[in-house]
């Protein structure tokens, strides 16, 4: 008799400041990679973030509802790879946009791998349509007349409508 196969959980990780659709593509991506994909926050004490942590959080499980195999979560203070095998992750999903993206990334992983050799890093590369999307992009978006309607198509309608809150 087989043994049981190891459930595949994925733990996709990013500041979510605000959740774009680049992040909604790594996701649904996740979603079908893994049996579980656990999106987490991570908070940096010195970086101040545009939205609350509770705002995000709450976005990201707003955009997210449909998946029923995605859990949202936070952590603080730790290290991607300290909190993956906290949740039993196997996986670490990252997203490269740019030549940038990638030499950060690979440096993350060889790291992590040191610290982890289990837990295997997944790099997705985006369509080329939202490749350039990223929460800095949209932040510095925000401002200028007709702002509302340049963000408008690289956000989620959930997330469009707290962006337009906040900035009343």
């Amino acid at each position: 008799m087989r043994g049981r196969k190891q459930m595949r959980l994925g733990v996709y990780a990013g500041s979510f400041d605000p959740p774009t659709i680049g992040h909604l593509w790594m996701i649904e991506q996740g979603v079908r990679l893994f049996d579980r994909l656990t999106i987490a926050i991570g908070v940096n004490p010195d970086k101040k973030y545009t939205f609350s942590l509770e705002a995000r959080l709450e976005m990201l499980r707003v955009s997210t509802k449909k998946f029923r195999s995605v859990s949202i979560d936070s952590f603080s203070n730790r290290y991607l790879i300290h909190y993956a095998q906290s949740v039993g992750a196997t996986h670490i999903l990252r997203g490269i946009r740019s030549e940038s993206d990638y030499e950060f990334e690979r440096t993350m992983r060889n790291i992590n791998g040191d610290l982890d050799p289990e837990i295997c890093t997944i790099f997705l590369m985006p369509p080329r349509g939202i490749a350039e999307v990223s929460s800095s992009m949209v932040r510095g978006l925000v401002g200028p007349a007709g702002w509302q309607k340049i963000v408008r198509k690289y956000l989620s309608e959930a997330v469009y409508r707290k962006l337009l809150e906040h900035h009343r």
